[in-house]
Parts: C-alpha cells; sequence; structure tokens
C-alpha cells in the first residue's frame, strides 16, 4: 500500500518550505487577537523606546499666582520637578509547539485557533497589570509634596449591589478628578461583567428619557455615566482581587495589590505609563529534530503609575 501525499497547507504553491504561508496567517490571527481583547492599553500613556531597561517620565508641580506690586522686581516662582520611572519588564511570551504528526491526522485547523488564544493570553496579563495599577495609583500619595496630586479611595459599602449608590460615587469620583486639574477627556470606568449588567437596568441610564443614546436595555448596553464612557471588563474578574501573594518572578515594576474589594474604577489616560521596549513579535519556526512547529508571541514592555491624581477606585471597604 503507498503512502499518502498530504496537502501542506503551508506550502506555496505546493512546493518548498511547508510553513512558507503560515506565519502571515499566524501572524495576523495573534495580532487581530490582540488587538481585539487588550481594553487597557489605549487608556494609558504609552512610549517606545529604541534600547534601555526603563524609561523616565518627567512630572511637573503647579505653578502659582500673585498679584503684582508697582515696581517690584519680578524674580519668578519655583516649580517643584521630580520624574518617574518605568521599568521594562522581561519578556512576556505565550508559546505553543504543534506536532507535525499530529496535524497530519487531525481534522480540522489548530493553528488558527492556537493563535487566537496566544494573542489572548498576552492581552489579558497586559490589561490585568494595568487595571492592578489603576488601584494602585489610587492610593498612591502625591508625586509631589504639598500639590494635590494624591489618589483617591471612595469607600462605598454596598457599591456591588446597589446601582443607585454606585452611580453616586461614581459622580463624587468624577467631582474628584475635577478637583484635582485632571483633563476632562480620555477618562474612563472599568468594571465587571457583573457590575456592567446591573448597571444595564438601571432607567437613569438606558432609558431615553434621561439620556438619548446612552444605553440599551435591549441590547444590554451602558454607553457612559456622567460622561465617562463605561468599559466591561473580564479581565477585572481577575485584576479586582487580592494579588498581593501572588508571584512577582519577572517583573520589573510592583503590579500586586490587594484589590478585593473594588467594584469599579474611574481614570484618566494620564494615570498610568506603559513603555514598549520590543512591541507584539510573532514567529512560527519549524523543528527538524522535533518534527514539529514551535509557535511564539511575544513582548516587552513595562507599566508603572504616573499621576496618581487622575485615579479613583470605589471599594466596598
Amino acid at each position: 500500500m503507498a503512502n499518502a501525499t498530504p496537502t501542506r497547507l503551508g506550502q506555496n504553491l505546493a512546493t518548498g518550505d511547508a510553513n512558507a504561508l503560515f506565519l502571515k496567517i499566524f501572524s495576523g490571527e495573534v495580532l487581530s487577537a490582540f488587538g481585539r481583547e487588550n481594553q487597557m492599553m489605549n487608556m494609558t500613556t504609552v512610549r517606545n523606546i529604541q534600547n534601555g531597561k526603563s524609561a523616565s517620565f518627567p512630572v511637573t508641580g503647579k505653578i502659582t499666582a500673585e498679584y503684582h506690586t508697582a515696581g517690584n522686581e519680578i524674580t519668578g516662582s519655583t516649580v517643584k520637578q521630580t520624574e518617574k520611572l518605568i521599568n521594562i519588564d522581561d519578556m512576556l511570551i505565550s508559546s505553543t509547539f504543534v506536532a507535525e504528526v499530529d496535524e497530519l491526522r487531525n481534522h480540522f485547523d489548530v493553528r488558527s485557533i492556537f493563535s487566537n488564544e496566544m494573542g489572548r493570553a498576552l492581552a489579558k496579563k497586559v490589561d490585568k497589570h494595568l487595571l492592578q495599577l489603576i488601584v494602585k495609583a489610587s492610593r498612591t500619595s502625591a508625586n509631589i509634596s504639598g500639590d494635590t496630586g494624591a489618589g483617591t479611595e471612595i469607600v462605598d459599602a454596598d457599591a456591588d449591589t446597589n446601582m443607585t449608590s454606585l452611580i453616586e460615587s461614581v459622580f463624587e469620583a468624577i467631582q474628584k478628578l475635577d478637583e484635582n486639574d485632571v483633563p476632562t477627556t480620555e477618562r474612563y470606568m472599568v468594571v465587571t461583567p457583573d457590575i456592567y449588567y446591573k448597571l444595564a437596568n438601571v432607567d437613569k441610564l438606558v432609558s431615553r428619557d434621561f439620556s438619548a443614546n446612552n444605553g440599551d436595555f435591549g441590547k444590554g448596553s451602558v454607553v457612559a455615566i456622567g460622561g465617562v464612557p463605561v468599559i466591561k471588563s473580564n479581565t477585572a474578574v481577575d485584576s479586582y482581587v487580592n494579588s498581593a501573594t501572588d508571584s512577582a518572578t519577572g517583573q520589573n515594576n510592583d503590579y500586586l495589590v490587594n484589590a478585593s474589594d473594588v467594584v469599579a474604577t474611574i481614570f484618566q489616560k494620564g494615570a498610568i505609563g506603559t513603555v514598549k521596549r520590543k512591541d507584539l513579535t510573532l514567529e512560527s519556526t519549524y523543528d527538524p529534530r522535533r518534527m514539529g512547529t514551535l509557535m511564539t508571541a511575544r513582548m516587552m514592555v513595562g507599566h508603572n503609575i504616573l499621576r496618581p491624581e487622575c485615579a479613583v477606585s470605589i471599594n466596598k471597604s
């Protein structure tokens, strides 16, 4: 009995490298999955660096104003300055190995499934770190002593069950951001799906009698509260927990925090900074020694708090 001649799905015109086409497909699927799943990256201040292990962000205090007395010399006022350092974490990777014999026997394409999962895994890890930092920022003192630049924690004992109370706390958070002179643009509110759908049952948020095009009860959607977009994040389920005892191996910034009482976070883009040393990179390599293909997705990034006054957390206690 003659051996079967398999159709190599990755070959270009049925000749040459059996994986020539896979890398393009694989790369596109990982990038699409990462872009689809990652929510927090665009809500932070992002800087790309070409070399080095960290990046410095300057922080400037407020300048005072005073009335001038005729004839007095104008000498200028002192402006306090400092910096915030963001380190690059170790390489964040997601990988899988596909044995050639298994792929030939399989009756469906597993590479597209695996590549989507890899993109999703990286996006979830990045989002988790950023959400944990928002919580930490809300508990952080001002960058410059004496400045109105500290984060804010609002205690609302039944915020997870009483949506009227939660909404009142959200407006309190927005007021606090205003009082801290935080820009009114690029503000966000992140909640778990559980809280999001409870909010979708509040008439004032979805009824057109109160606000046109702000939400839809039939679609279970909430657009904004007080002008701040409400973001439903499944990653928040894993972020609003106690991670203080988790492993920090490979992390050169401190992301660990006890966020088990957090119900929602409200913040502006300037709260958190992200530094990219190596953006999302994809690779698919056939290993003849192991008769299979190693698929990897990796990136080198780091995140840290920039301006704590831009972050507010609503807690149950």
